[in-house]
């Protein structure tokens, strides 16, 4: 069972057009080689990184190709979570979206946070 330090929510805003969203899949997926349970949660802007091709849209050298950075986090047991408001804005459902990928509400985020998971934003 993991405890409150084994855990990481990142919440990021920033799309396809910002090397944030790179640095932040990097960051999340050096969190899961440290040993901790990740979950991203993406608002605005970063719904765009999990639209069927926007992420290969992106690549920020020397860091990988954001496609590469998602699919690595996601094999590894990363989790990604899509603000239901910010999908619908752009017109997405969850056919639009890259495999593995969850439209819910913000209340998965605080559940984990009220866990006691650390938090991160990009």
């Amino acid at each position: 069972m993991a405890t409150q330090q084994d855990k990481l929510v990142i919440l990021m805003t920033k799309g396809i057009d910002s090397e944030l969203s790179s640095v932040g899949f990097t960051i999340a997926n050096g969190a899961i080689t440290a040993g901790l349970q990740v979950s991203v949660f993406l608002t605005s802007a970063a719904v765009d990184l999990v639209r069927r091709g926007g992420q290969a849209m992106t690549h920020v050298p020397p860091l990988d190709p954001l496609a590469a950075l998602i699919a690595n986090f996601q094999g590894r047991g990363g989790v990604i979570w899509v603000c239901p408001p910010c999908a619908a804005t752009r017109g997405y459902e969850a056919s639009d979206l890259i495999e593995g990928v969850t439209i819910i509400g913000g209340s998965a985020m605080f559940a984990v946070i009220k866990e006691g998971a650390a938090t991160l934003s990009f």
